[in-house]
């Protein structure tokens, strides 16, 4: 039936407005009529909103999603936006950052990380003045680096702290965040020409999004976050991935590393959110360990370019998994 192809009057109770009779009106005022009453019941407008293009990473980080969004997206429950976004292991934050959801929970067991992204929602100015005291030269690059190595580290503000992470994350080969046994930064200098120090654009946008959304910020031990999930939360897993040769194991993003029992571990956290009824998508590498571990759930492999292995003829494409438990 369309109103305005017709003749006589018509209640607006037919539309849920008011008791009031009315003749037809033009059509796009009755469009706008119809479509305002489906939003107010639906919560669905005529027009998407516009994520923040900014809104990404400030730094690099081990295992970077960037390059498997399309995979990750396609593979995200359907009704996502109804439900409490939690990342564990957030990293350089990809995934967080491309989906912006309104309510989140994300952690790290990195403390020296999850400092910058408190900074970096806190005290943002601070941080951009601190940030353009770095230097791009070799010798600056190894005593900011050795700074964790002495007594002046415990003295550090959080803010230069932060400043300290992103600078050397900046400048250090490769971008590899990677600490020793003892927990010190043990990169080297990348000898870039112009590394992107202070990219404010991106740090104002992220800061904005981190102040203007419910978004806890976490440090500690994944398995004490994920206890606060419930049927109305997804949770999305990042976690160290599990080696599939010698030459490829990467686990120093955090002192003492992962091995198989920790995957074990985060394998028996997702049983916990699986008998829980809360749904889960979970990242690693394509090694038969780890496709052992979780052959009781779905998993979906996918192909991802990774440029950590110390051999450069071995750096390419390589076969990785998405592990969820449900369709």
């Amino acid at each position: 039936l369309v109103p305005w192809a017709t003749t006589g009057s018509y209640t607006a109770t037919t539309l849920g407005v008011s008791n009031m009779a009315f003749m037809p009106f033009a059509p796009m005022l009755w469009l706008s009529i119809i479509f305002s009453i489906i939003y107010s019941i639906t919560g669905i407008g005529m027009a998407k909103i516009k994520k923040n293009k900014l809104v990404a990473p400030f730094v690099k980080w081990v295992g970077g999603k960037r390059q498997l969004i399309p995979e990750i997206i396609n593979n995200l429950p359907n009704d996502i936006k109804n439900l409490k976004y939690f990342e564990p292991f957030i990293g350089g934050g990809a995934i967080l950052f491309h989906l912006q959801p309104k309510s989140a929970v994300i952690n790290d067991y990195n403390d020296e990380l999850i400092n910058v992204y408190l900074m970096v929602k806190n005290h943002l100015e601070e941080l951009i003045i601190d940030l353009k005291k770095h230097e791009n030269n070799s010798d600056y690059f190894y005593k900011i680096r050795g700074i964790d190595r002495t007594d002046e580290f415990k003295k550090l503000t959080s803010i230069q702290r932060a400043s300290r992470v992103i600078f050397l994350n900046k400048t250090c080969y490769n971008g590899l965040y990677r600490v020793n046994s003892a927990g010190e930064f043990n990169t080297p200098f990348g000898r870039y020409k112009n590394p992107n120090i202070v990219n404010e654009p991106t740090l104002k946008a992220v800061s904005k999004y981190l102040n203007n959304n419910d978004i806890s910020i976490n440090c500690g031990d994944y398995s004490e976050i994920l206890k606060l999930a419930d049927r109305k939360s997804f949770v999305y897993l990042d976690p160290p991935y599990h080696p599939i040769s010698e030459s490829s194991n990467f686990t120093g993003y955090v002192q003492g590393g992962w091995n198989l029992n920790d995957q074990i571990r985060l394998r028996d956290t997702c049983d916990f959110l699986n008998e829980r009824g809360i749904r889960f998508l979970l990242s690693n590498s394509s090694s038969q360990e780890i496709k052992k571990i979780y052959n009781d759930y779905r998993i979906i492999t996918v192909k991802a370019n990774r440029a950590i292995n110390s051999n450069s003829a071995k750096r390419g494409d390589i076969d990785e998994v998405l592990i969820k438990n449900y369709e």
